[in-house]
Formats: C-alpha cells, sequence, structure tokens
C-alpha cells in the first residue's frame, strides 16, 4: 500500500497544484456576487428650504435618519467598498401626510455594477410644525444669601425681553426666560454674564435645543444694600373743632420700618418724618385717621422688605373736652410777698371757693382737689397794678393756681383782703 502511494508522488502533487489553479481562475473567470451591511449610515435631508420656504420647522423623530445599508454586487466590488461609497437621501419635497420621507440609496461611483442596495428603513419620520416666534420676558434669579445685613436690590438687566422661534408647541409652551447668579456673602453689588434658561408654567425647565434666539446669555448687575431699623413719625397741623383737644398722641403702624441703600446714605437717615400737612386737624371731631405712602418720604433709600407696600396709618387722638369744679378751701390759699410793715387779714367769710377746669379726661380726673393750692402773690398783684405803695383798706386780689399743662383753668378767683398798714395802728 505504501508502495502505491509513494508511486508517482511528483505527479499526484502536481496535479493537485494544477486543479487548485484551474479552480481558482474558474472563480476569478465567474466573480459571484456577494454583499455587505454598511451600519449607521446618515440619511441626508434634501431641499429642506421648502420646509422653511413655508415657515415650518422639522426634527428627525428617533434617530430615523441613521440606518444600516445593504449591498449586493460582484464580489470583486465588494471587496472595493467602504461607508463613505454609500449615499442615502431623502428628498423632502417628496413628504407624505404622515410625515415620512421616502430615502433612497446608491454609491458615489455611478460606474461600479452594483446588483442591489437597500437599507433597514425605507422612509425618514419627522415632527413638522409651524415655525413660531415670541417675545419672553426675562428674570433674575440669585442663589445663596448676602451677608447679615445686606439685602439684594431689583437686579439690572441688559435687556428685559428675549425673542426666541422655534416649534409652536415648543414656542408656546415657553412662559419665561430667567438667568440665575451667586450672590453669597456679597457685601456690595454683585455682576456677570449668566446663561439664559427658559421655563414652563410650572417652572419646570424647558428644552431648548430647537429654540433660536437672539442672545444665549445676558450681562447681569445685582444691588446688594445695608439695611438699617428707623422710627415713623408723623405730626399734625391745625386746630380740633370747639370743645376737642389734641392728646398729643400721634400713633403710627407700623411704628418703625427697616429701609435698604449703601452703607453712607442709611448713616444719614435716623428716621422717616410724615409731614404735618399729610395731617389736618381742622375742625376734627374725634380722632383722625390717614393711610399714607412713606416710599415718597424716602430719600436715597428704599424699603428693604419687598412684600412691605409702604403704607403707613397715622392717627391723631382727638377726644372731647370734659370740665370739672374744684371746691377749694380758704386754707389751701397762701399769701406771699406782703411788703414790710403791713399785716392782713381775709376780709369775707367765704371759707371755700369754686374753680372750674377742663381738659382731657384722664387729665382732670387725675386732679386731687385737695392737692390743689392758691396763691395771692400781693406783690406780684402792685407791679401789676404799678402800686408803689399801700394804704391800709380792703382790696380785692386775683388767686393764681399752677396746674399741670393739660389741665385749663376756666375761671378766675379773687379774695378780698384786708391789709393793715401796722404805723397806722
Amino acid at each position: 500500500m505504501k508502495r502505491k502511494i509513494l508511486n508517482n508522488l511528483g505527479l499526484k502533487l502536481l496535479s493537485v497544484v494544477l486543479a487548485i489553479v484551474f479552480w481558482f481562475l474558474v472563480v476569478m473567470a465567474d466573480n459571484p456576487k456577494d454583499s455587505v451591511a454598511f451600519s449607521n449610515i446618515q440619511v441626508n435631508l434634501i431641499n429642506t428650504e421648502l420646509l422653511e420656504k413655508g415657515n415650518k420647522f422639522y426634527e428627525v423623530l428617533e434617530g430615523s435618519d441613521r440606518i444600516r445599508v445593504t449591498v449586493e454586487a460582484p464580489r470583486n466590488v465588494i471587496q472595493e467598498l467602504s461607508a463613505s461609497d454609500i449615499v442615502a437621501e431623502a428628498d423632502v419635497s417628496r413628504l407624505t401626510e404622515v410625515n415620512t420621507v421616502p430615502i433612497s440609496f446608491r454609491v458615489l461611483n455611478d460606474e461600479v455594477e452594483i446588483l442591489d442596495i437597500s437599507g433597514s428603513r425605507d422612509a425618514v419620520q419627522l415632527n413638522v410644525e409651524q415655525k413660531a416666534s415670541n417675545w419672553v420676558s426675562v428674570v433674575c434669579d440669585t442663589r445663596g444669601d448676602v451677608a447679615e445685613g445686606y439685602i439684594i436690590g431689583n437686579a439690572k438687566l441688559e435687556q428685559n425681553r428675549i425673542e426666541i422661534t422655534g416649534p409652536q408647541s415648543v414656542v408656546d409652551s415657553i412662559k419665561s426666560a430667567g438667568i440665575e447668579i451667586d450672590v453669597t456673602g456679597a457685601t456690595s453689588n454683585v455682576s456677570g454674564n449668566a446663561d439664559i434658561h427658559f421655563y414652563d408654567a410650572e417652572g419646570e425647565l424647558v428644552d431648548d435645543s430647537d429654540i433660536a434666539k437672539n442672545t444665549s446669555s445676558m450681562h447681569v448687575e445685582v444691588p446688594v444694600l445695608a439695611t438699617k431699623e428707623v422710627p415713623v413719625e408723623a405730626a399734625f397741623t391745625g386746630v380740633p373743632a370747639e370743645g376737642y383737644l389734641v392728646t398729643g398722641v400721634v400713633q403710627c403702624e407700623p411704628s418703625s420700618v427697616m429701609i435698604a441703600g449703601t452703607a453712607s446714605a442709611l448713616a444719614e437717615i435716623s428716621r422717616i418724618s410724615i409731614p404735618e400737612r399729610e395731617l389736618d386737624i381742622t375742625d376734627q371731631e374725634g380722632s383722625l385717621e390717614r393711610v399714607i405712602d412713606i416710599r415718597k418720604y424716602l430719600d436715597n433709600a428704599s424699603l428693604a422688605d419687598s412684600s412691605f407696600n409702604g403704607r403707613v396709618t397715622a392717627t391723631v387722638y382727638i377726644e372731647p373736652m370734659v370740665e370739672r369744679t374744684l371746691v377749694i378751701s380758704r386754707s389751701n390759699l397762701t399769701v406771699t410777698n406782703l411788703p414790710t410793715g403791713y399785716d392782713w387779714s381775709f376780709a369775707e367769710e367765704q371759707m371755700t371757693y369754686r374753680l372750674r377746669i377742663s381738659g382731657l379726661d384722664d387729665a382732670v380726673s387725675a386732679v386731687d382737689q385737695g392737692a390743689v393750692h392758691g396763691t395771692i402773690d400781693i406783690g406780684a398783684w402792685m407791679t401789676e397794678g404799678d402800686i408803689q405803695e399801700l394804704d391800709t383798706g380792703v382790696y380785692e386780689i386775683r388767686v393764681g393756681f399752677e396746674l399741670t399743662d393739660d389741665v385749663n383753668i376756666e375761671n378766675e378767683i379773687s379774695v378780698r383782703l384786708n391789709i393793715v398798714k401796722l404805723e397806722d395802728e
């Protein structure tokens, strides 16, 4: 058996080699077809300007513009192809009613023999909407807290509104635009550029990747102001109606407010004064109450509490005048400044005197008639009457009483004194 195998070994090997060569030549001559698949091929949208002219916006849905393309061609062609040779196009002029665009396929070299070319999908799915524009108000939000004793003033933006353009549904969903700036620990104004973000009616962030805007960032300056608490005071003018008196109390509610401004400006402010022209009590019967906006009386400052509208209730308290008659005992009368060389005595039998007083009820009620003393000042009486010397006789002299300033004396009391010159006795 071994001898049979080794017999004419050279011819046998030559036969095998020739068979292989002949097979290869046959294959090369026939060039059988083959296929290859290329993934992640980008579909080019053409004639998109037709949508733009129609004032419409489009977006590709679900990545439908990325596909896999399979090419069938002779093997020698297949071996030379690469993904860059594949062209996939979707002509927007062929847009269907369901917003799909058919995809066509080809290779760059038209002379290459291609038996078949197809994709993993035959159309690009679009979302087509009317293009819309709108102006949106821009607000500034701050992040962090300023230093203790300071507050944030009204931010100054380089523009208060921004124009946006994009799909109708997205534009309609945007209700506001905002920027954010960090003021943590600030004691002076903070400024800088910040990106603009968009929010819906619930304050949720809106994806603005499909939105065109006239600016994407904005410069902002945030004033940082010192604060100070100061009292609110008020004055009044005029006289109330007859029979009424001012208590002297003018009450403001709130009685103090927190103001804000630069440190130098606040150093000049010790109070907020409501001028008397705001509270005219002329012929007023009863207390006068006025609501006054104190913001117009703030010099180089503002209210620190943004929730406070600046309205202060000022009240001038007015009460009816009351009268009271005091019974003053003669023992409560004292004679003073009698010239030397004279003596005196009462020239009448009257032991009590009636003194009418008036004022506010609290003041009048507080007077203790037993503690009221009258003074018969003979020296002052002589000066007032230009009397140089007294003769023995009976004289009627006014009694002086000293009461508190809030109590008025309505009548005069005079007593008759018998004055005797001692040398005449």
